[in-house]
């Protein structure tokens, strides 16, 4: 979109998040956010595009009071919704330019969901009350390109926060178009923000905002690190993960490592969360002749991961990036080991490498290497003192420099949304993976 077919400033008013889905158990950054946002006094409107799959939800999503609107996930479901939609959405002023984006987009992408999204966003635009001023998406994909459709036959501004599958596996054509039409947007690595900026009309559109940690939902463990050395078979070190079961999570390169651990060692695995592979790993875990040192705890709420970072003595992530370019942003996960004390063990990713530094807030290895993390593993597991600096260390850093509050005043300075945010120097996040003391980086 030209600068001078761009929507005027966007009008005093309320602001639609458009996600995914909500509430997700995976997505405790989003919620956190939201509600910081609202305590700044920003009136949200929550558009989910399907309704909620987990059965829990976290202490988070209780203090939301976001009104929710969910938008029907398959049209064929809603067929007299969608209907009533396209009537009323096309007397809107930017229907016309909606449309021609989206014949433009399925030229290049035919498929069903580009389908789907056209319909959901008739929906949208036809149902989002009259007071919303902004619309904002969380993640590149399928919910920008909603909030895209739909601000455009509104003519309001949009803006879009992106992390990390959404970054990497959406083609660069649809990049460039999505970022050539934001008010702005932010994203929370700087490698995913150097990306982005590359393909942005002005790099400047493109903020780096770290979602960081509530550490009023994370406080001081108070509790020593456990002195375990894996040689009392009664009393064994607990590796702790928590995280999808995804593939880009790496856990079958965990296993791996896990099995190649010496004989005589003694430890056990606790995993927690949900994903489509829990059942595939939980058989290359038998197959592995581990199955009966693993406990798959699945997908819990905010209270019972809290509790297990607090009783296990190590956290392990062996994320990677996947054949079709999925990857990890920075882990929340990995922030909220280091605030409960925890020595993590990491792959060298780099989201990752901008949070853990190999010189002293943890220990990297290189992704999908299951003997570079078995060895690493093993050497913590056998050093409870050297487990204790890296915890001391990583809980100083992330606690003084992954404060959510941080990211969130980034974007206040939007002003409610009406202005472009404050864009952080890359000097900040330049030279995350090297060697430099933590006080240099603020």
């Amino acid at each position: 979109m030209s600068a001078a077919a761009r929507p005027p400033a966007s009008r005093a008013g309320r602001v639609a998040f458009v996600l995914k889905g909500y509430p997700r158990l995976s997505e405790t950054f989003i919620a956190q956010e939201i509600a910081a946002l609202e305590r700044r006094g920003l009136d949200i409107q929550i558009v989910s595009l399907r309704h909620p799959t987990d059965r829990a939800r976290h202490p988070v999503h209780e203090r939301i009071r976001a009104p929710i609107l969910y938008l029907p996930e398959y049209l064929k479901d809603a067929p007299r919704r969608v209907l009533a939609g396209w009537r009323e959405a096309r007397g809107l002023p930017g229907f016309g330019a909606a449309r021609l984006m989206w014949l433009a987009d399925l030229a290049r992408d035919p498929t069903p969901n580009r389908v789907r999204r056209w319909g959901q966003a008739l929906v949208l635009a036809a149902e989002l009350p009259s007071d919303i001023g902004h619309v904002h998406a969380h993640f590149l994909h399928t919910p920008a390109s909603v909030a895209r459709y739909a601000a455009t036959m509104r003519r309001l501004r949009w803006s879009v926060s992106a992390h990390a599958k959404d970054i990497w596996t959406t083609p660069d054509w649809e990049k460039r178009a999505k970022l050539a039409s934001v008010a702005w947007a932010a994203t929370c690595t700087g490698d995913g923000r150097d990306h982005l900026a590359a393909l942005a009309p002005s790099p400047n559109i493109v903020s780096l905002a770290y979602h960081g940690l509530d550490f009023d939902c994370f406080p001081p463990p108070h509790r020593a690190s456990g002195m375990e050395d894996g040689g009392d078979p009664a009393r064994p070190v607990v590796i702790l993960s928590v995280g999808r079961t995804v593939a880009k999570k790496g856990y079958d390169d965990l296993l791996e490592a896990l099995a190649l651990l010496p004989p005589g060692l003694a430890w056990r695995f606790v995993h927690i969360g949900g994903g489509a592979l829990a059942g595939r790993l939980k058989r290359l875990a038998t197959r592995l002749e581990i199955a009966e040192r693993v406990e798959w705890r699945g997908a819990l709420a905010q209270p019972e991961v809290l509790a297990a970072y607090r009783e296990a003595d190590l956290f392990v992530l062996a994320a990677k990036i996947t054949q079709d370019g999925d990857r990890d942003g920075m882990p929340n996960v990995l922030m909220e080991a280091q605030s409960q004390g925890l020595a993590c063990v990491a792959t060298r990713l780099p989201g990752i490498a901008e949070l853990i530094e190999d010189c002293g807030t943890g220990v990297l290895v290189p992704p999908g290497d299951p003997r570079a993390l078995a060895l690493a593993l093993a050497a913590l597991i056998r050093d409870p003192a050297r487990r204790a600096r890296l915890a001391t260390a990583g809980e100083a850093h992330v606690r003084r420099d992954f404060d959510m509050q941080r990211g969130i005043t980034v974007w206040w300075h939007c002003s409610g949304f009406r202005l472009r945010p404050r864009p952080w120097p890359l000097s900040e996040v330049s030279g995350a993976a090297s060697c430099e003391s933590p006080s240099t980086r603020r």
